[in-house]
């Protein structure tokens, strides 16, 4: 996805000689290597000074640091340089000592001291397009039928998988007389899901510290985590008797809608993999209509991202008594219902998330360096295959 360069024909000497070294640094770059702009001298020959336009400084800036880690094929060198940055953010940049700054424009950087986030944006054009070449998978077979019917609700990372394991196997939710799961855990993990499952949805979602910030102003929990909400509406609709919330025990809760062998969940990603993905979704949105865009970002990006380890995302702590009371109201909501409960929802003020007693382990708010580090590992290279699996299985 190519953009306009911020580099033009020099008109002076100086000029002429900021752009000989800069092809040379081009040239350097694309051979693997990894020395600063800043420190760079050495000229490109007339006849390697070819294209129009010099990459922009975030391109190559975002190559240097990925040979530092591991040097990138030709190929991906190529697309690197090619790539533009998407959303929100300054336009290519041209290079400090190649040309002067004007009234007009973004002025000429050292490369060395973009932020991280200008790097990232980079990284999320190629990954978004081998996203959307790696293609959807293909659709489920069902094996056979059953007759019982349900609804699977609630947490939607814990729900959706099951859900989806279902309809593989030829039942699709709804129906009359269905039986009604209502999936749930701690209150604090439930948020964290929920801002997942917006990062790789079909729309666009704030970053984690204002989008936990905007709902403890609001007062209540999100709608899909309100499980007593969910669960009384529909008791109402039909009846306390098909209606289970189960907390901490999913697989329990997938039996009781009819899969017969659920596996157990999946570990959570990173607080630094979900912000990848909330970076990524709105590239892969612009490739693709949004009903693609949820398969692809759900069954190639999320395995993908699945394989690299960091460090859990957890509520700021300003947010934990508001937290708390939430927790409190749900627990108190709950037990005055006439459905089902099996389980319970813990007290995130009486047990620490992990860890030695009293310390809840993670991070409260993802890390751009972190994400730039994790954009990288996923450019040079995902876990073997992991762009090959079919999908999601359960």
């Amino acid at each position: 996805m190519a953009g306009d360069r911020a580099v033009t024909a020099p008109s002076s000497a100086s000029e002429t000689d900021g752009q000989a070294r800069a092809w040379g640094w081009v040239g350097h770059l694309r051979s693997g290597g990894t020395t600063p702009w800043s420190a760079w001298q050495d000229r490109a020959p007339a006849r390697e000074q070819a294209g129009r336009y010099l990459p922009g400084a975030q391109q190559l800036e975002l190559l240097r640091r990925l040979n530092q880690q591991r040097v990138p094929g030709p190929e991906l060198a190529g697309r690197v340089l090619a790539a533009s940055a998407p959303g929100r953010g300054r336009p290519d940049l041209g290079l400090v000592g190649v040309l002067p700054r004007t009234r007009f424009g973004p002025a000429p950087v050292d490369p060395s001291e973009l932020p991280p986030d200008e790097l990232v944006r980079v990284a999320t054009a190629l990954i978004a397009e081998d996203v959307v070449a790696a293609g959807e998978p293909a659709p489920p077979r069902p094996t056979r039928r059953f007759r019982r019917r349900y609804r699977l609700l609630g947490d939607p990372e814990l729900a959706r998988p099951f859900r989806e394991a279902l309809v593989a196997d030829g039942r699709p939710p709804g129906g009359s007389g269905a039986t009604v799961v209502v999936l749930g855990t701690d209150t604090e993990q439930m948020l964290v899901h929920a801002w997942t499952a917006r990062c790789f949805g079909t729309e666009g979602v704030r970053p984690w510290p204002e989008w936990v910030a905007a709902a403890a102003r609001g007062g209540a929990l999100p709608p899909r985590i309100d499980l007593a909400g969910t669960a009384r509406a529909w008791a109402a609709r039909v009846g306390a008797g098909r209606v289970h919330v189960v907390l901490d025990d999913p697989p329990y809760g997938a039996r009781l809608a009819g899969l017969r062998h659920p596996a157990t969940t999946r570990p959570d990603l990173s607080a630094d993999a979900i912000e990848l993905a909330r970076r990524i979704g709105p590239v892969v949105g612009s490739l693709v209509p949004p009903e693609r865009r949820a398969l692809l970002l759900w069954h190639r990006l999320r395995p993908l991202l699945a394989g690299f380890d960091g460090a859990t995302l957890l509520v700021p702590e300003r947010h934990r008594p508001w937290l708390a009371e939430r927790t409190t109201d749900q627990r108190r909501r709950l037990g005055r219902g006439d459905y089902a409960v099996h389980g319970d929802l813990p007290d995130p003020s009486a047990a620490p998330a992990a860890g030695r007693p009293g310390e809840r382990v993670g991070v409260a708010a993802p890390d751009d360096e972190r994400v730039l580090a994790l954009a990288m590992q996923v450019l040079l290279g995902p876990p073997a295959g992991a762009l090959d699996e079919p999908g999601e299985s359960v």
